[in-house]
Protein backbone atom coordinates (compact mmCIF):
# COMPACT_ATOMS: atom_id res chain seq x y z
CA UNK A 1 0.00 0.00 0.00
CA UNK A 2 0.95 3.42 -1.00
CA UNK A 3 1.76 6.03 2.25
CA UNK A 4 -1.20 7.56 2.01
CA UNK A 5 -3.30 4.12 2.01
CA UNK A 6 -1.70 3.03 4.89
CA UNK A 7 -2.94 6.26 6.82
CA UNK A 8 -6.27 5.91 5.75
CA UNK A 9 -6.15 2.93 7.45
CA UNK A 10 -5.18 3.76 10.44
CA UNK A 11 -7.25 2.86 13.54
CA UNK A 12 -7.23 6.35 15.24
CA UNK A 13 -8.39 7.50 18.57
CA UNK A 14 -9.94 10.67 19.98
CA UNK A 15 -6.85 12.76 20.69
CA UNK A 16 -8.75 14.14 23.97
CA UNK A 17 -9.31 10.62 25.28
CA UNK A 18 -5.89 9.66 24.26
CA UNK A 19 -3.82 12.67 25.85
CA UNK A 20 -5.98 12.06 29.03
CA UNK A 21 -5.16 9.05 29.10
CA UNK A 22 -1.18 8.57 28.00
CA UNK A 23 -0.09 12.11 29.93
CA UNK A 24 -2.90 13.04 31.82
CA UNK A 25 -3.70 16.61 30.04
CA UNK A 26 -7.11 17.93 31.24
CA UNK A 27 -9.71 18.15 28.37
CA UNK A 28 -10.28 22.08 29.36
CA UNK A 29 -6.72 22.44 28.22
CA UNK A 30 -7.37 20.84 24.84
CA UNK A 31 -8.78 22.84 21.88
CA UNK A 32 -9.96 20.24 19.35
CA UNK A 33 -9.82 20.74 15.43
CA UNK A 34 -12.21 17.74 14.65
CA UNK A 35 -11.77 14.41 16.85
CA UNK A 36 -7.55 14.00 15.79
CA UNK A 37 -6.00 16.94 16.42
CA UNK A 38 -5.81 19.38 19.46
CA UNK A 39 -4.08 22.42 20.53
CA UNK A 40 -3.02 22.77 24.18
CA UNK A 41 -3.20 26.04 25.96
CA UNK A 42 -0.47 28.12 26.75
CA UNK A 43 -1.93 27.62 30.45
CA UNK A 44 -1.46 24.15 30.48
CA UNK A 45 2.16 24.58 28.85
CA UNK A 46 2.89 26.98 31.80
CA UNK A 47 1.55 24.95 34.63
CA UNK A 48 4.43 22.36 33.51
CA UNK A 49 7.47 24.71 34.68
CA UNK A 50 8.57 23.02 37.69
CA UNK A 51 8.29 19.44 36.31
CA UNK A 52 11.68 17.72 35.59
CA UNK A 53 12.99 17.71 32.09
CA UNK A 54 13.01 14.19 29.99
CA UNK A 55 16.05 13.22 27.78
CA UNK A 56 16.00 15.13 24.32
CA UNK A 57 17.41 12.97 21.37
CA UNK A 58 18.07 14.77 18.00
CA UNK A 59 17.44 12.87 14.72
CA UNK A 60 19.35 14.36 11.65
CA UNK A 61 20.21 12.92 8.22
CA UNK A 62 23.02 12.39 5.73
CA UNK A 63 23.21 15.06 3.01
CA UNK A 64 19.92 14.63 1.02
CA UNK A 65 19.02 13.20 -2.18
CA UNK A 66 16.32 12.34 -4.64
CA UNK A 67 16.66 8.73 -3.11
CA UNK A 68 15.36 10.07 0.34
CA UNK A 69 16.58 9.30 3.78
CA UNK A 70 13.37 9.12 6.05
CA UNK A 71 14.32 11.87 8.66
CA UNK A 72 10.59 12.04 10.03
CA UNK A 73 10.06 8.29 8.73
CA UNK A 74 12.82 7.59 12.21
CA UNK A 75 11.72 9.88 14.63
CA UNK A 76 8.41 8.49 14.40
CA UNK A 77 9.30 4.87 14.46
CA UNK A 78 12.35 5.46 16.94
CA UNK A 79 9.03 7.70 19.39
CA UNK A 80 6.84 4.22 18.34
CA UNK A 81 9.67 2.13 19.44
CA UNK A 82 10.98 3.68 23.33
CA UNK A 83 7.37 3.63 23.64
CA UNK A 84 6.65 -0.22 23.08
CA UNK A 85 9.51 -0.83 25.44
CA UNK A 86 8.02 0.65 27.88
CA UNK A 87 9.19 4.23 27.97
CA UNK A 88 7.52 7.32 28.34
CA UNK A 89 8.17 9.28 24.79
CA UNK A 90 6.41 12.27 22.89
CA UNK A 91 8.18 13.13 19.03
CA UNK A 92 7.91 16.45 18.14
CA UNK A 93 8.09 17.25 14.37
CA UNK A 94 7.57 20.59 12.11
CA UNK A 95 4.61 21.16 10.25
CA UNK A 96 4.21 20.71 6.42
CA UNK A 97 4.11 23.61 4.11
CA UNK A 98 2.10 23.19 1.03
CA UNK A 99 4.69 23.96 -1.16
CA UNK A 100 6.78 21.09 -0.87
CA UNK A 101 3.27 19.05 -0.73
CA UNK A 102 2.78 20.48 -4.56
CA UNK A 103 6.47 20.30 -5.46
CA UNK A 104 9.09 17.58 -5.28
CA UNK A 105 9.15 16.39 -2.13
CA UNK A 106 5.43 15.45 -1.06
CA UNK A 107 4.05 15.59 2.53
CA UNK A 108 5.75 15.02 5.40
CA UNK A 109 3.94 13.14 7.74
CA UNK A 110 6.60 10.41 7.70
CA UNK A 111 5.97 6.73 5.92
CA UNK A 112 4.89 3.25 5.99
CA UNK A 113 4.03 2.07 9.04
CA UNK A 114 5.82 5.42 10.67
CA UNK A 115 3.71 7.90 9.85
CA UNK A 116 1.92 10.58 12.50
CA UNK A 117 -1.84 10.97 11.78
CA UNK A 118 -4.20 12.32 10.23
CA UNK A 119 -2.01 12.37 7.17
CA UNK A 120 -3.91 14.18 5.02
CA UNK A 121 -4.81 17.03 7.26
CA UNK A 122 -1.57 17.74 8.40
CA UNK A 123 -0.02 17.87 5.05
CA UNK A 124 -3.26 20.24 3.88
CA UNK A 125 -3.43 23.15 5.91
CA UNK A 126 -3.29 21.82 9.65
CA UNK A 127 -4.79 23.68 11.76
CA UNK A 128 -4.00 26.90 9.96
CA UNK A 129 -0.71 27.75 11.64
CA UNK A 130 0.83 28.65 8.54
CA UNK A 131 -2.17 31.04 7.53
CA UNK A 132 -1.97 32.98 10.31
CA UNK A 133 2.07 33.11 10.04
CA UNK A 134 1.06 34.22 6.17
CA UNK A 135 -1.33 37.17 7.06
CA UNK A 136 0.53 38.58 10.07
CA UNK A 137 3.24 39.00 7.33
CA UNK A 138 1.63 40.26 4.78
CA UNK A 139 -0.53 42.64 7.16
CA UNK A 140 2.98 44.38 8.15
CA UNK A 141 4.02 44.70 4.20
CA UNK A 142 0.13 46.33 3.86
CA UNK A 143 1.01 48.38 6.90
CA UNK A 144 4.46 49.54 5.31
CA UNK A 145 2.46 50.81 1.57
CA UNK A 146 -0.53 52.48 3.54
CA UNK A 147 2.31 54.42 5.81
CA UNK A 148 4.01 55.62 3.02
CA UNK A 149 1.05 56.45 0.81
CA UNK A 150 -0.21 58.43 3.80
CA UNK A 151 2.31 60.78 3.76
CA UNK A 152 5.06 59.13 5.24
CA UNK A 153 5.31 60.39 8.61
CA UNK A 154 8.06 57.89 9.41
CA UNK A 155 10.19 59.13 6.64
CA UNK A 156 10.71 55.39 5.46
CA UNK A 157 12.89 55.02 2.22
CA UNK A 158 11.04 53.32 0.09
CA UNK A 159 14.26 52.02 -1.71
CA UNK A 160 15.57 50.48 1.62
CA UNK A 161 12.30 48.28 2.65
CA UNK A 162 13.42 44.88 3.31
CA UNK A 163 10.38 43.04 3.85
CA UNK A 164 8.99 41.38 1.10
CA UNK A 165 5.55 39.42 0.98
CA UNK A 166 5.26 35.75 1.90
CA UNK A 167 2.79 32.81 0.18
CA UNK A 168 2.68 29.19 0.75
CA UNK A 169 3.58 28.06 -1.92
CA UNK A 170 6.87 27.15 -4.53
CA UNK A 171 6.11 30.33 -7.23
CA UNK A 172 9.26 31.14 -8.63
CA UNK A 173 7.13 34.18 -10.78
CA UNK A 174 6.55 36.07 -7.31
CA UNK A 175 10.25 36.72 -6.36
CA UNK A 176 10.67 39.89 -7.91
CA UNK A 177 7.81 41.92 -8.80
CA UNK A 178 6.82 45.48 -9.44
CA UNK A 179 3.99 46.92 -7.35
CA UNK A 180 1.83 50.00 -7.16
CA UNK A 181 0.82 50.07 -10.87
CA UNK A 182 -1.73 52.03 -12.23
CA UNK A 183 -1.49 55.34 -10.68
CA UNK A 184 -1.15 57.23 -6.98
CA UNK A 185 -4.50 55.07 -6.17
CA UNK A 186 -2.59 52.08 -5.77
CA UNK A 187 -0.16 53.21 -3.75
CA UNK A 188 3.28 54.12 -5.01
CA UNK A 189 5.42 52.31 -7.87
CA UNK A 190 8.28 50.03 -6.31
CA UNK A 191 10.49 46.64 -6.58
CA UNK A 192 8.74 44.25 -4.05
CA UNK A 193 9.03 39.86 -4.39
CA UNK A 194 7.70 37.24 -3.05
CA UNK A 195 9.58 34.19 0.15
CA UNK A 196 7.65 31.39 0.56
CA UNK A 197 5.68 31.46 4.36
CA UNK A 198 8.65 29.04 5.90
CA UNK A 199 11.24 31.28 5.58
CA UNK A 200 9.16 34.20 7.17
CA UNK A 201 10.93 35.99 9.79
CA UNK A 202 7.04 35.55 11.51
CA UNK A 203 7.86 31.93 11.51
CA UNK A 204 11.29 31.81 12.92
CA UNK A 205 9.72 33.85 15.39
CA UNK A 206 6.88 32.08 15.95
CA UNK A 207 9.25 28.81 16.76
CA UNK A 208 11.13 30.75 19.67
CA UNK A 209 9.18 32.61 21.16
CA UNK A 210 8.30 31.02 24.17
CA UNK A 211 5.03 32.86 25.91
CA UNK A 212 2.44 35.70 24.02
CA UNK A 213 4.42 38.43 25.32
CA UNK A 214 8.05 37.43 24.05
CA UNK A 215 6.50 36.78 20.60
CA UNK A 216 4.87 40.50 20.28
CA UNK A 217 8.22 41.76 21.74
CA UNK A 218 9.99 40.04 19.06
CA UNK A 219 7.32 40.70 16.13
CA UNK A 220 8.04 44.79 17.55
CA UNK A 221 11.66 44.26 17.34
CA UNK A 222 11.50 43.48 13.26
CA UNK A 223 13.63 45.66 11.11
CA UNK A 224 11.47 46.49 8.12
CA UNK A 225 13.78 48.92 6.10
CA UNK A 226 15.53 52.38 6.98
CA UNK A 227 14.85 55.33 6.78
CA UNK A 228 16.48 58.36 4.16
CA UNK A 229 19.64 59.02 6.04
CA UNK A 230 20.20 55.04 4.82
CA UNK A 231 20.78 53.96 8.04
CA UNK A 232 18.62 54.46 10.98
CA UNK A 233 16.00 51.29 11.24
CA UNK A 234 12.32 51.62 11.01
CA UNK A 235 10.72 48.95 13.33
CA UNK A 236 7.34 47.53 13.16
CA UNK A 237 6.45 48.84 16.57
CA UNK A 238 7.12 52.12 14.79
CA UNK A 239 4.03 51.54 12.32
CA UNK A 240 1.88 50.02 15.50
CA UNK A 241 1.99 46.55 13.90
CA UNK A 242 2.92 44.02 16.15
CA UNK A 243 0.01 44.60 18.53
CA UNK A 244 -2.40 43.12 15.32
CA UNK A 245 0.34 40.81 14.45
CA UNK A 246 0.15 39.04 17.44
CA UNK A 247 -3.56 38.99 17.73
CA UNK A 248 -3.50 37.03 14.65
CA UNK A 249 -0.97 34.51 15.88
CA UNK A 250 -2.88 34.37 19.10
CA UNK A 251 -3.87 30.30 18.31
CA UNK A 252 -0.61 29.39 15.90
CA UNK A 253 1.50 29.91 19.18
CA UNK A 254 -0.31 27.03 20.75
CA UNK A 255 1.45 23.53 20.59
CA UNK A 256 -0.43 21.13 17.60
CA UNK A 257 -1.58 17.40 19.25
CA UNK A 258 -1.91 14.61 17.16
CA UNK A 259 -1.19 10.32 17.27
CA UNK A 260 0.95 8.01 15.22
CA UNK A 261 -0.21 5.18 13.65
CA UNK A 262 0.43 3.49 17.17
CA UNK A 263 -1.18 5.75 18.83
CA UNK A 264 1.74 7.22 20.47
CA UNK A 265 1.14 11.12 20.89
CA UNK A 266 3.41 13.74 18.80
CA UNK A 267 3.15 17.58 18.89
CA UNK A 268 3.66 19.25 15.43
CA UNK A 269 4.27 22.93 15.86
CA UNK A 270 6.10 25.67 13.89
CA UNK A 271 7.45 25.04 10.12
CA UNK A 272 10.68 26.64 9.16
CA UNK A 273 12.86 25.25 6.21
CA UNK A 274 16.76 24.34 7.16
CA UNK A 275 17.95 25.27 3.84
CA UNK A 276 16.35 29.29 4.10
CA UNK A 277 15.70 29.45 7.50
CA UNK A 278 16.26 27.68 10.87
CA UNK A 279 14.85 24.17 10.14
CA UNK A 280 13.54 23.54 13.63
CA UNK A 281 10.16 23.11 15.55
CA UNK A 282 8.62 25.44 17.88
CA UNK A 283 10.87 25.92 21.33
CA UNK A 284 7.30 25.86 22.89
CA UNK A 285 6.79 22.33 21.43
CA UNK A 286 9.99 20.43 22.47
CA UNK A 287 10.30 22.41 25.96
CA UNK A 288 6.63 20.99 26.54
CA UNK A 289 7.29 17.65 25.53
CA UNK A 290 10.30 17.16 27.68
CA UNK A 291 8.05 18.30 30.97
CA UNK A 292 5.48 15.41 29.45
CA UNK A 293 7.86 12.59 28.33
CA UNK A 294 10.93 11.03 29.32
CA UNK A 295 11.86 10.53 26.09
CA UNK A 296 11.50 13.45 23.89
CA UNK A 297 12.33 12.71 19.98
CA UNK A 298 12.62 15.95 17.43
CA UNK A 299 14.18 16.02 14.41
CA UNK A 300 16.11 19.09 12.24
CA UNK A 301 15.33 19.71 9.11
CA UNK A 302 17.55 18.69 5.77
CA UNK A 303 20.87 17.40 6.83
CA UNK A 304 23.36 17.73 9.87
CA UNK A 305 25.11 20.56 8.48
CA UNK A 306 22.05 22.72 8.49
CA UNK A 307 18.95 21.78 10.50
CA UNK A 308 21.15 20.23 13.38
CA UNK A 309 23.76 23.19 12.96
CA UNK A 310 20.93 25.57 13.46
CA UNK A 311 19.39 23.72 15.78
CA UNK A 312 22.43 23.76 18.13
CA UNK A 313 23.47 26.90 17.18
CA UNK A 314 20.45 28.98 17.19
CA UNK A 315 17.70 27.27 18.91
CA UNK A 316 19.93 25.71 21.97
CA UNK A 317 21.65 28.86 22.15
CA UNK A 318 18.67 30.72 22.81
CA UNK A 319 16.43 28.22 24.89
CA UNK A 320 18.90 26.32 26.87
CA UNK A 321 17.79 23.21 25.52
CA UNK A 322 20.38 20.29 25.49
CA UNK A 323 20.28 16.83 23.67
CA UNK A 324 21.13 13.85 25.14
CA UNK A 325 21.95 12.16 21.55
CA UNK A 326 22.22 12.77 17.89
CA UNK A 327 20.45 9.86 15.37
CA UNK A 328 22.07 10.34 11.97
CA UNK A 329 19.79 8.74 9.32
CA UNK A 330 21.41 7.36 6.16
CA UNK A 331 20.32 5.11 3.55
CA UNK A 332 22.12 2.42 1.06
CA UNK A 333 20.77 4.17 -1.44
CA UNK A 334 21.74 7.77 -0.83
CA UNK A 335 25.13 6.95 0.07
CA UNK A 336 25.53 5.39 -3.67
CA UNK A 337 24.21 8.69 -4.86
CA UNK A 338 26.58 10.43 -2.84
CA UNK A 339 28.81 7.55 -4.81
CA UNK A 340 27.81 8.43 -7.85
CA UNK A 341 25.28 6.50 -8.70
CA UNK A 342 22.28 7.79 -10.66
CA UNK A 343 18.79 8.00 -9.49
CA UNK A 344 17.12 5.03 -12.12
CA UNK A 345 20.27 3.14 -10.54
CA UNK A 346 19.88 3.06 -6.85
CA UNK A 347 18.31 -0.01 -6.96
CA UNK A 348 21.84 -2.14 -7.87
CA UNK A 349 24.20 -3.54 -5.48
CA UNK A 350 27.38 -0.85 -5.97
CA UNK A 351 29.77 -1.58 -3.32
CA UNK A 352 32.59 0.93 -4.40
CA UNK A 353 29.93 3.49 -4.80
CA UNK A 354 29.03 3.04 -1.13
CA UNK A 355 32.59 2.76 -0.47
CA UNK A 356 32.65 6.05 -2.12
CA UNK A 357 29.62 8.10 -1.10
CA UNK A 358 30.44 6.94 2.61
CA UNK A 359 32.61 9.82 2.67
CA UNK A 360 29.19 12.16 3.54
CA UNK A 361 27.96 10.32 6.55
CA UNK A 362 31.52 10.13 7.86
CA UNK A 363 32.01 13.61 7.81
CA UNK A 364 28.38 14.63 9.30
CA UNK A 365 29.30 11.75 12.03
CA UNK A 366 32.65 13.94 12.97
CA UNK A 367 30.58 16.78 12.80
CA UNK A 368 28.33 16.10 15.36
CA UNK A 369 31.11 14.29 17.29
CA UNK A 370 33.46 16.75 17.32
CA UNK A 371 32.15 19.56 17.08
CA UNK A 372 28.92 19.79 19.09
CA UNK A 373 30.28 16.98 21.57
CA UNK A 374 27.43 15.16 20.89
CA UNK A 375 27.18 11.40 20.79
CA UNK A 376 25.83 10.10 17.33
CA UNK A 377 24.22 6.15 16.61
CA UNK A 378 23.79 5.86 12.67
CA UNK A 379 20.22 4.62 11.37
CA UNK A 380 20.58 2.55 8.84
CA UNK A 381 16.96 3.51 7.21
CA UNK A 382 16.06 -0.30 5.75
CA UNK A 383 14.87 -0.52 1.83
CA UNK A 384 13.61 -3.11 0.58
CA UNK A 385 16.10 -3.86 -2.46
CA UNK A 386 19.12 -3.02 0.18
CA UNK A 387 21.30 -6.26 -0.12
CA UNK A 388 23.19 -8.14 2.31
CA UNK A 389 26.65 -7.56 0.98
CA UNK A 390 25.88 -3.76 1.22
CA UNK A 391 24.48 -3.74 5.08
CA UNK A 392 27.89 -5.67 5.61
CA UNK A 393 30.31 -3.04 4.03
CA UNK A 394 28.22 0.05 5.69
CA UNK A 395 28.22 -1.63 9.12
CA UNK A 396 32.11 -2.59 8.63
CA UNK A 397 32.45 1.27 8.37
CA UNK A 398 30.54 2.01 10.54
CA UNK A 399 32.44 0.23 12.90
CA UNK A 400 36.05 1.60 11.96
CA UNK A 401 34.31 4.52 12.43
CA UNK A 402 33.42 3.94 15.77
CA UNK A 403 29.90 4.73 15.56
CA UNK A 404 27.05 2.73 16.45
CA UNK A 405 24.74 1.03 14.00
CA UNK A 406 21.59 -0.41 13.94
CA UNK A 407 20.05 -1.18 10.60
CA UNK A 408 16.25 -0.04 11.38
CA UNK A 409 12.88 -1.25 9.76
CA UNK A 410 10.39 0.73 10.63
CA UNK A 411 9.53 1.42 7.42
CA UNK A 412 8.17 -1.38 6.95
CA UNK A 413 7.25 -2.39 10.68
CA UNK A 414 6.73 0.29 12.73
CA UNK A 415 7.72 0.80 16.11
CA UNK A 416 8.63 -3.02 15.92
CA UNK A 417 11.12 -2.59 13.66
CA UNK A 418 13.04 0.07 15.48
CA UNK A 419 13.50 -1.46 18.49
CA UNK A 420 17.27 -1.93 18.20
CA UNK A 421 17.56 1.49 17.29
CA UNK A 422 15.90 2.57 20.30
CA UNK A 423 17.63 0.21 22.80
CA UNK A 424 20.74 2.03 21.20
CA UNK A 425 19.99 5.36 22.23
CA UNK A 426 18.64 3.99 25.28
CA UNK A 427 21.92 3.18 25.73
CA UNK A 428 23.55 6.00 25.05
CA UNK A 429 21.20 8.73 26.71
CA UNK A 430 20.66 6.77 30.14
CA UNK A 431 24.51 6.11 30.85
CA UNK A 432 26.45 9.12 29.05
CA UNK A 433 26.41 12.65 30.13
CA UNK A 434 27.53 14.30 26.57
CA UNK A 435 30.13 17.21 26.54
CA UNK A 436 27.79 20.01 24.26
CA UNK A 437 29.51 22.44 22.74
CA UNK A 438 28.53 25.19 20.17
CA UNK A 439 30.41 25.46 16.49
CA UNK A 440 31.75 28.97 17.50
CA UNK A 441 31.57 31.40 20.54
CA UNK A 442 28.93 34.01 20.68
CA UNK A 443 31.52 37.14 21.06
CA UNK A 444 32.90 36.47 18.00
CA UNK A 445 32.16 38.75 14.69
CA UNK A 446 29.95 38.14 12.15
CA UNK A 447 32.26 37.05 9.39
CA UNK A 448 34.44 34.88 11.37
CA UNK A 449 31.19 32.83 12.58
CA UNK A 450 30.36 32.25 8.85
CA UNK A 451 33.46 31.22 8.17
CA UNK A 452 33.62 28.96 11.14
CA UNK A 453 30.49 27.22 10.09
CA UNK A 454 31.95 26.98 6.32
CA UNK A 455 35.16 25.61 6.97
CA UNK A 456 34.03 23.43 10.22
CA UNK A 457 31.12 21.91 9.15
CA UNK A 458 31.30 22.16 4.90
CA UNK A 459 35.05 21.30 4.92
CA UNK A 460 35.62 24.95 3.04
CA UNK A 461 39.03 26.29 2.80
CA UNK A 462 37.49 29.89 2.56
CA UNK A 463 34.64 32.12 2.49
CA UNK A 464 33.79 35.26 0.39
CA UNK A 465 31.92 38.12 -0.51
CA UNK A 466 31.52 40.66 -2.57
CA UNK A 467 32.48 44.21 -1.67
CA UNK A 468 28.86 45.30 -0.97
CA UNK A 469 28.09 42.52 1.05
CA UNK A 470 31.14 42.58 3.23
CA UNK A 471 29.97 46.39 3.77
CA UNK A 472 26.87 45.26 5.13
CA UNK A 473 28.12 42.64 7.03
CA UNK A 474 30.43 45.43 8.87
CA UNK A 475 27.37 47.18 9.24
CA UNK A 476 24.90 44.79 10.62
CA UNK A 477 28.30 43.67 13.20
CA UNK A 478 28.29 46.85 15.06
CA UNK A 479 24.49 46.22 16.56
CA UNK A 480 24.03 43.15 15.83
CA UNK A 481 27.68 41.02 15.98
CA UNK A 482 26.36 38.94 18.92
CA UNK A 483 23.71 37.66 16.97
CA UNK A 484 23.95 34.00 15.40
CA UNK A 485 24.29 33.07 12.10
CA UNK A 486 21.08 31.55 10.12
CA UNK A 487 23.11 30.08 7.03
CA UNK A 488 20.94 29.81 3.84
CA UNK A 489 22.46 27.61 1.45
CA UNK A 490 21.87 24.18 -0.93
CA UNK A 491 20.83 21.00 1.15
CA UNK A 492 22.22 18.95 -1.77
CA UNK A 493 25.74 19.34 -0.70
CA UNK A 494 28.31 20.30 1.72
CA UNK A 495 29.28 22.79 -0.86
CA UNK A 496 27.15 25.74 -2.56
CA UNK A 497 26.81 23.68 -5.60
CA UNK A 498 23.85 21.30 -5.14
CA UNK A 499 25.43 19.06 -7.74
CA UNK A 500 28.79 18.46 -6.24
CA UNK A 501 27.96 15.00 -3.80
CA UNK A 502 30.25 13.18 -0.91
CA UNK A 503 32.03 15.00 1.36
CA UNK A 504 33.82 17.95 -1.02
CA UNK A 505 36.63 20.01 0.80
CA UNK A 506 39.11 22.85 0.20
CA UNK A 507 36.29 25.17 -1.95
CA UNK A 508 34.90 28.38 -1.27
CA UNK A 509 31.75 29.34 0.15
CA UNK A 510 30.50 32.29 -1.57
CA UNK A 511 28.11 34.83 1.36
CA UNK A 512 25.66 36.29 -1.59
CA UNK A 513 23.93 38.04 0.73
CA UNK A 514 23.20 39.00 4.51
CA UNK A 515 19.41 39.65 5.90
CA UNK A 516 18.84 40.93 9.37
CA UNK A 517 15.97 39.03 11.19
CA UNK A 518 16.07 40.89 14.50
CA UNK A 519 12.84 39.72 15.82
CA UNK A 520 13.97 36.07 15.41
CA UNK A 521 17.28 37.51 16.80
CA UNK A 522 19.98 35.92 14.10
CA UNK A 523 21.14 36.96 10.75
CA UNK A 524 20.51 35.04 7.53
CA UNK A 525 23.84 34.43 5.11
CA UNK A 526 22.47 33.58 2.10
CA UNK A 527 25.11 31.24 0.22
CA UNK A 528 25.74 30.87 -3.79
CA UNK A 529 22.92 31.45 -5.24
CA UNK A 530 19.94 30.18 -2.81
CA UNK A 531 16.39 31.17 -2.84
CA UNK A 532 14.29 31.86 -0.31
CA UNK A 533 11.14 31.63 -3.13
CA UNK A 534 11.24 28.09 -4.27
CA UNK A 535 9.81 26.63 -7.79
CA UNK A 536 8.03 24.20 -9.08
CA UNK A 537 9.31 21.15 -10.74
CA UNK A 538 8.56 20.25 -14.68
CA UNK A 539 6.06 17.22 -13.29
CA UNK A 540 5.08 18.49 -9.75
CA UNK A 541 3.70 16.57 -7.08
CA UNK A 542 -0.08 18.61 -7.49
CA UNK A 543 -0.41 16.91 -10.93
CA UNK A 544 -0.75 13.39 -9.17
CA UNK A 545 -2.80 14.99 -5.59
CA UNK A 546 -6.60 14.61 -6.14
CA UNK A 547 -9.85 13.94 -4.17
CA UNK A 548 -12.98 11.34 -5.31
CA UNK A 549 -16.49 12.01 -4.75
CA UNK A 550 -16.48 10.41 -1.29
CA UNK A 551 -13.73 12.79 -0.40
CA UNK A 552 -11.03 10.08 -0.26
CA UNK A 553 -7.65 11.87 -0.92
CA UNK A 554 -5.36 10.57 -3.29
CA UNK A 555 -1.57 11.10 -4.28
CA UNK A 556 -0.07 12.65 -1.11
CA UNK A 557 2.82 10.86 -0.07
Amino acid sequence: MSDIEIAQQAKMRPIIELAAEKFGIPAEHLDPYGHYKAKISLEYVNSLTDKTDGKLILVTAISPTPAGEGKTTTTVGLGDALNRLGKKSIMCLREPSLGPCFGVKGGAAGGGYSQVVPMEDINLHFTGDFHAVGVAHNLLSALIDNHINHGNALDIDPRRIQWKRVIDMNDRALRKITIGQGGPANGYLREDGFDIVVASEVMAILCLATSRSDLKERLGRIVIGYKSDKVTPVFAQDLKAHGAMAAILKDAIKPNLVQTLENNLAIIHGGPFANIAHGCNTVTATQTALKLADYAVTEAGFGADLGAEKFINIKCRMSGLKPSAVVLVATVRALKYHGGVTKDDLNQENLGALDKGFANLERHFNNIQNHFGLPCVVCINHFSFDTDAEIALLQQKCQALGATCVVSKHWAHGGAGAEQLAKAVLNVVDNREPAFSFAYDAELPLWQKIEAIATKLYGAISISASPKVQSEIKALQANYGHFPICMAKTQMSFSTNPNTKGAPSGHNVEISEVRLANGAGFIVAIAGDMMTMPGLPKSPAAERIDISDDGVISGLF
